[in-house]
Order: C-alpha cells, then structure tokens, then sequence
C-alpha cells in the first residue's frame, strides 16, 4: 500500500503514542498494522506489549486477523524469524481490544484502588432501563413529599390529569442527549 505523508508519520513516529483518527475507509486499520509490524520488527516489542483501542468488537477483531495475516505474510519472507512466530503466539495475549473491555480489564485488575467489590459485573441493558427508571420514580416521589416549588411549577407545565410519564420521559431524552457530550455538565 502506498501510503500518505501522515499515513507514515503515524507509523513510523517513535518515542510517543499515536492516535489515527480518520473517516471510514480511509485506511486507519492498514495504518495501525503497520505500526504494530514495525514495531515488532524494527523496535523488538512483543506484540503483549502494546495497547491498540478501537471502538468496535468487529474493528478489534479485524485488526487481530489482520495483525495476524501481517505477522504470516513477513514470515513467508523469512521462515526462520523466532521473533515473528513467538508474536504469533503472544497475539491471543494482546491488547488489540474495544475501549470497554479495556477499561472493564482495568477496573478488574484494580478494583481494591476504587473501593468497588471485587464480584461487580456490568448490567444488562434491560437492568439498566429498570434503574433508571427506579432512580427517575424515587426522584418524583421525593420531590413530590417535600412539595419543592420549582418540581411542582414543572409538573404543572409539563403533566396533565392522566399522570407524570410523559415528563419522566422527558427527564430521560435529556438525560440520553446530556451523555452525547465528551463531559455532561450539571446544570443546577
């Protein structure tokens, strides 16, 4: 593949981690392939020893099998190369993950830093929807015994004879469309 300036400078840049930020299409993948191979043959790191973060469980495994592909492709040039078929094996050790699992892996391995229980598990989706809902519903019921001014002027706007659902529902749009920001920001 013949490769841009910048395309280069992301791979063979040394001394700094590198993020490849770039439309689809447009080559990202083939880029961290070839800085990965790079810096097992040119710089001797074991593959375990680099962190490579994507977004997608689909893009984590494709850029596995094309690391993988990379790795067998170098060794038909050089059959004898103990560095490239040791990689081989370490790959099922490597750090070619999604941005969650990474932190999941994190939070795992130090669970006892954060003050958390060691046996956390992540919720499913449909829990998640259930306590939101029961948070929402304990935060009404709350507002509503201690009779807060402001709730009930809301409540009067945005609710009718038939109940508060449609102003839950509300409170929770907002909430999904705060969380599109890089930092949601509380708004008293």
């Amino acid at each position: 593949m013949n490769f841009t300036d910048d395309q280069k400078d992301a791979i063979y840049k040394k001394g700094t981690n590198i993020l490849v930020a770039a439309a689809a299409g447009s080559g990202k993948t083939a880029v961290l392939v070839e800085r990965i191979i790079q810096k097992i043959i040119l710089d001797g790191v074991d593959i375990d020893k680099l962190l490579v973060v994507t977004f997608t469980n689909a893009a984590a495994s494709e850029m596995r099998e094309r690391v993988l592909e990379a790795i067998y492709k170098k060794l038909d040039e050089d059959p004898d190369n103990i560095n490239l078929q040791r990689q081989i094996n370490l790959l099922g050790k490597s750090n070619i993950c999604t941005i969650h699992s990474f932190c999941l892996d994190v939070i795992k391995n130090n669970f006892f830093e954060i003050d958390i229980s060691p046996n956390f598990r992540i919720a499913s989706e449909e829990e998640i929807v259930l306590l939101k809902q029961e948070v929402l519903d304990d935060l009404f019921e709350s507002k509503y015994e201690s009779e807060d001014k402001n709730f009930l002027k809301l409540t009067d706007i945005y609710t009718g004879y038939r109940g508060d659902e449609d102003l839950k529902n509300l409170v929770l749009k907002l909430f999904e469309f705060s969380r599109k920001f890089c930092i949601p920001r509380r708004v008293d």
